[in-house]
Order: structure tokens, then C-alpha cells, then sequence
């Protein structure tokens, strides 16, 4: 689903603009604390919140005018390599460094994405990271949220990145 023209309208903003600032958020990020500074962008092709196989998934909430979900979805060994990066040390099993790892980054891609949105005169707060992992899961966000993703590309793998708002 995408955005509605009520929200896009309250945020003074287009669907497209929302989606080009958290592609940068996420490059900026994953450039400067993962050193991955050459992501490619892809068409997303699954449902943003659904449909994951041994991946993990860090996830931060947002409160106030809109309440919502920051959510950074990745393969397990993409996770591991991305924090072996961040700590400087290898990291060959998801253990707490990886969860920690993953939760800070989608705590900053949600930071800097609540920017965007304060600037348009919303309150909204953002709560702290939870991270989940395993060989399939499936993520609920209740009914019918309003949602924009990102799919990026690393050499071998993918991940997303995806912010999901439902209005109070």
C-alpha cells in the first residue's frame, strides 16, 4: 500500500520526496557507519512487512501524530558482515553485537527520517529499537497501514527499509 493523499497532504510532501529522503537517510547511514557507500536501489518486489527467510529485522516505533514503524530488514549474513564492519572485529554468529548493531542503525535511519517529518510541524517520538531474527517470521502491523519501502543491494544480497504510519 502506498501513502494516502490525506497523510502526503498533512506532511506537505509527495510519496515520491518521502521515498527519495529515506534513500538518502539510508545511504547516508549505511555509508558512514557501515561503510557500504555504493548501495544500488531496486525496485521493492515483496510486501515490506511480510515474507522474511533468515533474515533479521530491527524495528523502531513511532508515537504522536502519526504512529507508525521504522523497520530495517536484512539477510542474517548480510547483518553479521554489517556489524563485523561497525565493531572492526569478525562477527560469524548473530549474537547480541548483531542485534545491538542492526537495532542502532535502524535507531538512526528512524531519527533522521523523524526530521523529515517534524519539519512539517508533526510531533512524533521514537521509541527504542527491538530487534527479531530467524529462519521465517512474519511481521503484523494491524490493519491497513499506509507504507513506504526501500530495497537496496549490496554486492550479494539485499535489504529494505521501510516506514509504515497509521493516523491517530
Amino acid at each position: 500500500m502506498t501513502i494516502s493523499n490525506g497523510l502526503l497532504q498533512s506532511l506537505n510532501t509527495s510519496e515520491e520526496v518521502l521515498s527519495q529522503q529515506l534513500m538518502r537517510d539510508v545511504k547516508e547511514i549505511f555509508g558512514t557507519m557501515v561503510g557500504l557507500e555504493d548501495l544500488l536501489h531496486l525496485p521493492i518486489q515483496i510486501d515490506p512487512v511480510t515474507n522474511f527467510t533468515d533474515c533479521i529485522s530491527a524495528l523502531v516505533g513511532l508515537a504522536g501524530t502519526y504512529n507508525g514503524l521504522v523497520s530495517l530488514h536484512m539477510p542474517s549474513s548480510l547483518a553479521m558482515a554489517a556489524t563485523s564492519c561497525m565493531l572492526g572485529m569478525e562477527v560469524s554468529e548473530i549474537n547480541d553485537d548483531v542485534n545491538d548493531a542492526m537495532g542502532e542503525i535502524a535507531n538512526m535511519i528512524a531519527g533522521s527520517f523523524k526530521q523529515h517529518l517534524t519539519k512539517s510541524g508533526m510531533d512524533i517520538q521514537i521509541s527504542t529499537p527491538s530487534v527479531i531474527y530467524g529462519k521465517e517470521y512474519v511481521i503484523s502491523l494491524g490493519s491497513n497501514p499506509q507504507q513506504i519501502a526501500v530495497r537496496f543491494a549490496t554486492d550479494d544480497e539485499w535489504f529494505m527499509v521501510a516506514v509504515a504510519f497509521e493516523e491517530n
